[in-house]
């Protein structure tokens, strides 16, 4: 599964991308009849070339998309749940039939390998094809017993939130751009979704087969444009907020919906840990490390920065993990032919390189990389293992988001635990042990929102009925499971009565009623119910 890649005027792209192509997509882009022409264009990694104009959409056009969605959410909301499940199915065979399409734009956009495009279109056809089987049994609606027995019954009911606004990130743009939209959809609400300007052709191809499969010109809204303007807008204009982001932009996030009074979900930053116990197999964990290391070129939120190893494996650890890290195929291609892509952007390469310098100059050791690759393309880096990083290292603790990982030394369990929860993010964590059991009674010490057990990181975001999400500074909420569709709903209880008002009946004094009320409290008492 490979495209032909000509050069072209506007660089190395998709042969398949044409004018019409591309001018079938920028239709789902939400701006005015009557507005501006101001466009904005991306550069791709694989040769800082420009990729595509986007039209620019302004604040007014965004409210307009909030108000065209509304409209919509009614109609859409009435529809009974498997008509939605119908439309997610139809995209899900879409979606496969067409998977080279999207991974040539996600590696175009983004830079990254092959594979790791792949692995997105696996997890959101998981996403849509699970939900719409699944998330009317999440909804479904729960009878509880009434204040009265017999007389009185009630339940608790899920509904629709409204209008869902999603701010989703530039390094998952398939991803993290459709896979939370899913099961909003299915939820019943309507969404306004904001492109990354580093990656918008992604989400609108996905709009466009969204449309293909059925979906009303309405339910799902796209605005394109600068950040902080459309997203501090569409804060202000939805009933909730779906954020995937950096932990310093989700405390703005947060702030702006607590101000509102509305829900949000965040999921932000991580400085995840990976323990090698002693028994650990050591080739094992150094594939797990590698893979969980430089997956993505490390511009994943669960990727791991930190690897933490027993003092009596660590040389013949380190030993292995070289040798994995070395046998890394870097480099930039539309086929399968390399482990290792590009970083994203120039600022992306600069963080990387800023970290690396700063933690070298302040005594770390380069066991391997450490280097930009500018012969294999403009923002390529090779995959970095450092040693001896110290806390006054910007990277020790702070998120480098790149092909970088660091080594420490643990004396016992308990030293490890502690190293890794050193800092204020919990997102992901990883234990390999042979001894899974006592892996596994670890786990719960490690403040993460996910701890995987000899793997990585993939088996934990690959399990999509299990919530998925952060503890401390890494955010608020779970995406995945049955609280990825509870969040875009609320709680409504509907409680009913056969005999009217609860009251002392006529004829029956308030002192009569009270004396019977406080009978019933010491019998369900005595009886150990409710």
């Amino acid at each position: 599964m490979t495209s032909t890649l000509p050069q072209a005027a506007s660089g190395l792209r998709p042969a398949w991308v044409t004018g019409a192509r591309v001018a079938s997509w920028l239709r789902w882009v939400h701006t005015s009849v009557s507005g501006g022409t101001e466009t904005r264009t991306a550069l791709a990694p694989y040769d800082a070339l420009p990729t595509v104009p986007v039209p620019v959409s302004t604040v007014a056009d965004l409210q307009a998309a909030v108000v065209a969605a509304r409209d919509a959410q009614p109609a859409w909301s009435a529809l009974p749940y498997g008509a939605r499940a119908e439309v997610m199915l139809r995209f899900h065979d879409l979606l496969l039939e067409r998977q080279d399409e999207v991974m040539d734009l996600i590696q175009w956009e983004m830079g990254k390998a092959r594979f790791h495009a792949w692995q997105e279109v696996l997890q959101v056809a998981n996403l849509a094809r699970h939900y719409s089987r699944h998330g009317e049994t999440y909804l479904k609606t729960r009878k509880v017993r009434g204040v009265i027995p017999v007389v009185t019954s009630a339940k608790e009911v899920r509904v629709p939130k409204g209008v869902v606004g999603f701010i989703s990130p530039w390094n998952y743009p398939f991803y993290l751009g459709v896979g939370d939209l899913i099961p909003a959809l299915l939820a019943g609400n309507t969404a306004v979704g904001k492109a990354d300007p580093q990656t918008p052709l992604t989400l609108l191809w996905a709009r466009a087969l969204l449309a293909e499969a059925g979906l009303p010109e309405h339910v799902w809204e796209v605005v394109a444009g600068d950040g902080p303007t459309l997203g501090q807008a569409l804060i202000e204009e939805v009933d909730y907020l779906c954020f995937t982001g950096s932990t310093a932009t989700g405390r703005i996030v947060a702030q702006r919906a607590a101000r509102r009074l509305i829900g949000a979900s965040l999921e932000l930053g991580g400085k995840n840990p990976l323990i090698v116990r002693a028994d650990a197999k050591l080739d094992v964990a150094a594939r797990g490390a590698v893979e969980a290391a430089f997956a993505n070129t490390g511009q994943m939120c669960i990727h791991i920065e930190r690897v933490i190893v027993h003092q009596d494996v660590y040389d013949d650890f380190v030993a292995v993990l070289l040798a994995a890290t070395g046998a890394q195929r870097i480099g930039q291609s539309f086929d399968f032919g390399h482990d290792v892509g590009s970083l994203a952007s120039q600022a992306q390469l600069e963080k990387v390189v800023a970290h690396v310098d700063d933690a070298v100059a302040k005594g770390a050791s380069v066991l391997a990389g450490g280097r930009a690759r500018p012969d294999l393309g403009p923002y390529v880096y090779e995959p970095t293992v450092l040693a001896d990083v110290t806390e006054e290292m910007d990277l020790c603790l702070g998120e480098t988001f790149g092909p970088v990982v660091a080594l420490y030394r643990a004396a016992d369990d308990e030293d490890a635990i502690a190293m890794a929860n050193r800092g204020r993010q919990g997102l992901s964590a990883s234990i390999f042990s042979k001894d899974i059991a006592a892996a596994e009674a670890l786990a719960p010490r490690i403040r993460a929102g996910s701890v995987n057990i000899n793997d990585g990181a993939s088996l934990a975001a690959g399990t999509v009925e299990a919530g998925m999400g952060g503890m401390g500074e890494s955010g608020l909420g779970r995406r995945h499971g049955a609280e990825g569709i509870k969040r875009f709903t609320e709680s409504q209880t509907v409680v009913s009565s056969k005999i009217g008002p609860v009251g002392p009946p006529p004829g029956m004094s308030v002192e009569r009623f009270i004396a019977l009320g406080n009978g019933q409290l010491k019998l369900l008492r005595r009886l150990r119910a409710r």
